[in-house]
């Protein structure tokens, strides 16, 4: 059984958004799909948190006939399951999939935002998607759940509005990044903006995209979302050769490996449908993310006051956020003798794995729903 042909909805808010950084935004769209029903209590709502690149559009066929990102957890008979559940994906604000961002026109100019769209956080997010909760008359989430940057919004909805969720999943995610991975992004916002094409973040007045800073960003990315051993045996050393071509090295600098071909394949697709303003925007939110940070970096005070259960899910070959991350998490909340399980899938993917097919995996997130979904009966 599967969800079919989805559409989303585009729901506005007037009232101003105040934003971490001091700034806010006013008169604003949030892009939302919404799956299964909501029951009489409004009790069982799911909400769906996404990583950098994803968007709204969690599970189901869009009309252009794409899969959600998450079609293979998120629908009738799947880990969380629609025919118990009501599930929300929500795009962030400053995301290109439909929700107000930097390629929006700013209602005071007329113009599209561009750079002078404000830097949001984590948890400007999570406030937005209680206000969308309120609009929907959700009081209680039954769960909420992320993979990666997801997860951190997970984290923060525990902190932030501990009575109106019950249960966070976060899987494949840390309680903040570490130097590495802000150097990461670093590097992959300096190509973009070193990009002559850029124009200061202003590029869309003239009709250009920074696509070469895009494709190197993205090549980047996909470094690390893949381990070692994943890399090895999807391409090894293998050269690229079409057509019984000879074995040997052109000695030049064209694409000569198959993983090469592979990184500029998807920089090549990325730089076609993302925004490079929305790059810059979710890898600085990545970067802040520090719920302890306000607590001298004790984690465990900051989910003192926690109230919602919680799954963490890491992956053995993810050094990205490598299951020592998880751990924290998990260690903290045990500090707080707080209601925590925990698991740690040996998969081959690196951080990707949060994504794919694994018995072992969805397995597991299934019985954590099948737990929360009797809970609610």
């Amino acid at each position: 059984m599967t969800l079919g042909t989805v559409k989303p909805e585009l729901i506005h808010f007037e009232d101003t958004l105040q934003l971490q950084s001091g700034a806010s935004i006013s008169s604003y769209d949030l892009m939302v799909q919404t799956y299964g029903k909501l029951n009489a209590a409004k009790s069982n709502a799911v909400l769906i948190c996404h990583a950098l690149n994803a968007s709204h559009h969690i599970a189901g066929q869009s009309e252009s006939g794409e899969l959600g990102w998450w079609d293979n957890m998120i629908g009738p008979g799947q880990p969380v399951d629609t025919n118990h559940f009501f599930v929300i994906g929500v795009n962030n604000l400053g995301s290109c999939f439909g929700s107000t961002g930097p390629m929006s026109l700013n209602p005071k100019t007329g113009k599209p935002y561009g750079a002078s769209f404000p830097v949001v956080t984590v948890e400007d997010w999570v406030n937005a998607q209680a206000l969308l909760a309120d609009r929907l008359g959700i009081e209680k989430f039954a769960a909420v759940m992320g993979g990666s940057l997801g997860g951190m919004q997970a984290m923060a909805w525990g902190t932030m509005y501990p009575d109106r969720v019950a249960n966070c999943i976060v899987i494949a995610s840390a309680p903040k990044l570490s130097a590495q991975n802000i150097a990461f992004n670093e590097v992959a916002r300096n190509a973009i903006m070193s990009d002559p094409d850029f124009h200061g973040g202003d590029f869309y007045a003239h009709s250009v995209v920074p696509r070469r800073g895009l494709r190197v960003a993205r090549m980047i990315g996909h470094i690390t979302y893949l381990s070692d051993d994943d890399m090895a045996e999807k391409f090894g050393r293998d050269l690229r050769r079409v057509d019984g071509a000879s074995d040997e090295y052109k000695f030049s600098f064209d694409v000569e490996f198959e993983v090469e071909s592979y990184l500029r394949h998807q920089g090549e697709k990325f730089a076609d449908y993302f925004d490079a303003n929305t790059y810059l925007l979710i890898t600085r939110a990545l970067d802040y993310f520090d719920p302890a940070k306000k607590f001298g970096g004790n984690l465990a005070a900051a989910l003192a006051e926690v109230s919602a259960k919680y799954l963490v899910v890491s992956f053995t070959t993810d050094w990205r956020f490598a299951p020592t991350r998880s751990r924290e998490i998990v260690k903290a909340l045990l500090d707080n003798k707080h209601d925590v399980a925990y698991a740690e899938i040996d998969a081959p993917h690196g951080h990707d794995a949060f994504l794919l097919d694994d018995q072992r995996y969805h397995s597991v997130v299934s019985a954590y729903f099948n737990k929360v979904f009797q809970e609610l009966s």
